[in-house]
């Protein structure tokens, strides 16, 4: 009788336990994965939150979901160089599994706080003449992401400047010296420029004072236009920027879409948005085990031509039919 009851307390026991082993497997803690975000841009910008929701909605389709099962830590620049650099560090020190960057600006000092921590940027041209990568098919090191273009789509944007506007012959490019890359923009729209028989100023702009400085200054002369290069200082002032071509009456070429959609004349650009979703499959891939440096840089193979009618007209401009025939959209 004692056997049996031993017996069967065990076989109860054993029971029991079986039973309980979904429970106990079921209160495993979810392994939460980390990922930094550094953006040199202000946070309240609708265009840079539309790219990270973009960025937040292409990684829950791979099944990371911010909360669930990873953790997201966002930091934002203002375009400030000092705080870009502190925001850097505070990431760094933050050990994630892999940081979002965007542009050189930001870049640039995350590099002198990591060469370990896996990086995935968008948003700069020429990632291998800048030092940042080894090659485009094999960068090497911790680094990978996306580049919105060649240089030369840069000196296209002079040409469709001189198509809208063939009064132009004065053409100030606004740029920041700070971040090499817009050198090599420059130097792009510099070698066209004598063929559109075209006086190029190079307008620097660290800040909003030296915006409004370099534009006032320009404006000055007649026959004027401008080419806008992408920075944080550019798009963080893209509102100013767009105002004051308006005030002076001066045509200007724009980085992205969206200075268009905020009332600028024209851009020749790729779909910045999409670099982001793209952005977040390389960061599934280094979060399942993948390295940085076996994942090619990539750039767009598709650039769309964007006009606002209703600025053009603004600014007494009869934008030619076969212009409009080449154009991906048109705001009226």
């Amino acid at each position: 009788m004692q056997f049996d009851q031993l017996k069967r307390r065990e076989f109860i026991t054993l029971i029991g336990g079986a039973a309980a082993w979904p429970l106990a497997a079921r209160a495993q803690p979810v392994r939460f994965r980390r990922i930094g975000v550094l953006n040199p841009f202000v946070e309240n910008d609708a265009e840079v939150q539309a790219n990270l929701m973009a960025f937040r909605q292409a990684l829950e389709k791979l099944g990371w979901s911010d909360g669930r099962n990873v953790r997201i830590d966002y930091r934002w620049g203002g375009a400030d160089p000092g705080r870009i650099r502190a925001h850097a560090k505070e990431l760094v020190g933050l050990d994630p599994d892999v940081i979002l960057v965007s542009t050189s600006l930001a870049l640039q000092p995350l590099l002198r706080e990591t060469r370990s921590i896996p990086i995935v940027f968008t948003q700069i041209t020429d990632p291998v003449g800048s030092g940042f990568v080894a090659s485009m098919a094999r960068p090497g090191g911790n680094i990978t992401g996306f580049a919105p273009g060649e240089f030369e789509r840069f000196g296209k944007s002079l040409e469709l400047l001189k198509e809208v506007a063939p009064q132009v012959t004065r053409v100030a490019v606004i740029r920041n010296p700070e971040q090499k890359p817009q050198e090599g923009m420059w130097r792009a729209i510099e070698a066209v420029a004598p063929s559109f028989k075209v006086q190029l100023t190079a307008a620097d702009a660290r800040n909003t004072a030296e915006v409004e400085h370099t534009v006032d200054r320009f404006a000055s002369e007649p026959n004027g236009g401008l080419i806008v290069l992408p920075n944080p200082v550019t798009e963080g002032n893209r509102r100013l920027i767009i105002a004051m071509a308006a005030r002076h009456r001066l045509p200007a070429v724009y980085a992205f879409r969206f200075f268009v959609t905020d009332g600028g004349l024209m851009s020749y650009a790729a779909d910045l948005a999409d670099q982001y979703r793209q952005a977040a499959s390389y960061v599934d891939r280094i979060l399942k085990g993948e390295k940085p440096s076996d994942l090619p840089v990539q750039q767009p193979t598709k650039f769309d031509l964007v006009i606002n009618l209703k600025t053009a007209k603004a600014l007494g401009l009869e934008v030619l039919p076969t212009v409009l025939a080449r154009a991906d959209e048109v705001i009226e």
